[in-house]
């Protein structure tokens, strides 16, 4: 069995040299209750850098350990089982799966998938109709205040990522008339408005975003999707109209700082944001889990009616995990990032 552990955590930017793969032996017989599996995908996402300092910042997330195996989203085929509900040959899904080739795990922390729901594309189970998808949908509707012909207007930076790609799908779905996206190269922008529906998309790399921003949204902004903070979140909420909302997603440009999360706003913009008492709260899709079971199914549809366009960047092999996920960090996925480990 080779595994992935981490053998730095410290402030500062991650790099794939913090881990480490090791080979290791797993038990040869399974407890009852217990199932083997093998692992097919694993998801690295932004809120993963947060679990590589002692405190993570976050009363939900545990620190990964020093020299320990690294864990997160993933899917996996059972190899053999004792557990009741899942056989050999079932596809399996947990928040918490170790990066490791094969594993044994308590079958009860485990989710069945159903391939069909996402056109047999399981990995898609660890973005569009997983947490990602969940935290898009679930963000715009509790917080977003999307309504149908209220001609609203929604920014989405970290447009091209994992979560952004589909808010701004999903921002139209539910009712906005018209979505700009934020990204960082020409490629993303592009993708954007040609693949996913886009009306326009900015690259904050080149040009003035605040004047490109104020030509692309002549009503204001609504409604705005942050994935990112900093700079660009400060630049949007300065155009933010009267009573508007913001999603708060994530702040990616912030994660490797040692700031409060959600991190405070500048005097001038947090001013703004008083003035025009526009919502800024924390959103955090785990408090909505009551409304996960709808909220995939409608996902799954949508992907199924080719609604909702999807956009993996998958890396081969549970040895390069650790550069992907550097180079998720540094934006250099269009979608989710996957690790294939197995087929």
């Amino acid at each position: 069995v080779f595994d992935f552990k981490i053998i730095l955590g410290k402030n500062g930017v991650p790099v794939a040299e913090n881990f480490r793969l090791e080979q290791s032996t797993i038990a040869d017989t399974i407890q009852v209750g217990q199932v083997r599996v093998r692992t097919l995908y694993l998801s690295v996402d932004p809120y993963m850098r947060c679990r590589m300092n002692e405190d993570t910042g976050s009363d939900y997330l545990l620190p990964w350990q020093l020299s320990e195996v690294a864990d997160g989203g993933g899917i996996g085929v059972v190899e053999e089982s004792k557990h009741d509900n899942l056989a050999k040959g079932d596809f399996v899904t947990s928040f918490n799966w170790p990066w490791q080739t094969v594993a044994i795990l308590d079958g009860s922390f485990l989710q069945k998938l159903v391939p069909q729901l996402v056109n047999g594309r399981l990995s898609y189970f660890l973005g569009a109709a997983g947490i990602t998808g969940l935290t898009a949908l679930l963000g715009i509707r509790e917080k977003g205040h999307v309504a149908v012909g209220a001609n609203q207007t929604m920014v989405v930076s970290g447009a091209a990522g994992a979560c952004g790609s589909l808010a701004g799908q999903i921002g139209r779905l539910e009712g906005c008339s018209r979505v700009v996206g934020i990204a960082g190269t020409d490629e993303k922008c592009s993708i954007l408005v040609q693949e996913m529906g886009f009306d326009a998309a900015i690259n904050y790399k080149k040009g003035n975003v605040a004047e490109q921003l104020c030509e692309l949204c002549p009503g204001g902004v609504d409604v705005y999707f942050d994935n990112v903070g900093g700079d660009i979140s400060d630049t949007v909420i300065s155009q933010m109209n009267q009573n508007s909302h913001i999603i708060l997603c994530g702040q990616i440009s912030q994660y490797n700082k040692d700031v409060p999360y959600p991190p405070p706003l500048p005097p001038d913009i947090e001013k703004i944001q008083k003035e025009r008492n526009i919502t800024r709260e924390r959103f955090l899709v785990l408090n909505y889990m009551d409304k996960q079971e709808a909220s995939v199914l409608q996902l799954c549809q949508w992907i199924q009616e080719g609604k909702l366009k999807v956009r993996e960047t998958v890396v081969e092999g549970l040895a390069n995990i650790g550069a992907a996920f550097q180079s998720m960090m540094n934006g250099g996925n269009i979608g989710k990032q996957i690790v294939s480990v197995s087929k």
